[in-house]
């Protein structure tokens, strides 16, 4: 699934400085989510996050990967100091 994600999104968020580090399914309080976590070599400030959120929701409702899910979570991974 990864893969696919990163396939899809990674070269129209390249400018953020972020990229694909997981793309996985999970059942959350009763409603299936697809979860893209992305990564970077710097810290990802809220606004880097938000702005690379709305370039892959856009290319995500684009795909067929949604199509049996009830949310898509993105979220970035925690730097440590």
């Amino acid at each position: 699934m990864k893969e696919k994600v990163a396939e899809l999104v990674n070269q129209s968020i390249k400018d953020f400085n972020v990229f694909v580090d997981d793309a996985y399914t999970d059942m959350v309080e009763g409603k299936k989510v697809f979860h893209i976590v992305l990564d970077s070599s710097e810290i990802i400030d809220l606004n880097r996050i938000t702005d690379a959120s709305r370039v892959i929701n856009k290319i995500m409702d684009e795909s067929d990967l949604l199509e049996d899910m009830d949310e898509l979570d993105i979220y970035s991974k925690e730097k440590g100091e």
